[in-house]
C-alpha cells in the first residue's frame, strides 16, 4: 500500500500491525521481503507492532486479513463508531464475500498467492478514494 500511496501521491499514513505480539519489533518473514524484492518494493523498513485500541484514534480505516483477525480487533473496539472503521481487506477486491487472506507462514508459495490478493485489494482502495 505504501508503494500505492507513494506512486499516486496521496497524503495518506499507513500502518501494519498484527493482532498478538509474536513477532513484534522483528522484520516481515523473509519470505515476504522475497516477494515483495521480486516486485521492486522494499520492506525491510517495516518491524512488527500489535494492534492497539489507540490505532482506533490514529486511524479512519483499519483492514484485517481475515475473520479471526476481525474478530480480535472488534472486540478491542469501545464505540460503534470505532466498529465502523474496521472492514475485511479482501472485501475491497471482493465486495461482500468476507474473503480471507490465507496465512502463508506455513508453506512454500503462499507469499506469491498473499502478495497478488492484497495487490489487488490496494488497488481497489486506491481506486475508491
Amino acid at each position: 500500500m505504501k508503494e500505492k500511496i507513494k506512486h499516486n501521491n496521496l497524503d495518506w499514513e499507513v500502518d501494519s500491525a498484527g493482532t498478538g505480539a509474536w513477532h513484534a519489533g522483528e522484520l516481515p518473514d523473509p519470505r515476504s521481503i522475497k516477494v515483495a524484492k521480486l516486485n521492486n518494493i522494499d520492506i525491510t523498513d517495516q518491524r512488527a507492532r500489535q494492534f492497539c485500541a489507540s490505532d482506533f484514534n490514529d486511524f479512519d480505516l483499519i483492514l484485517a486479513m481475515d475473520s479471526s483477525n476481525y474478530q480480535n480487533i472488534i472486540r478491542l473496539a469501545s464505540t460503534s463508531e470505532q466498529e465502523k472503521k474496521v472492514k475485511m481487506i479482501m472485501n475491497f477486491a471482493s465486495p461482500g464475500r468476507n474473503v480471507n487472506v490465507p496465512d502463508p507462514y506455513y508453506g512454500d508459495n503462499g507469499f506469491d498467492q498473499v502478495f497478488n490478493m492484497l495487490n489487488e485489494a490496494c488497488e481497489a482502495i486506491i481506486l475508491a478514494k
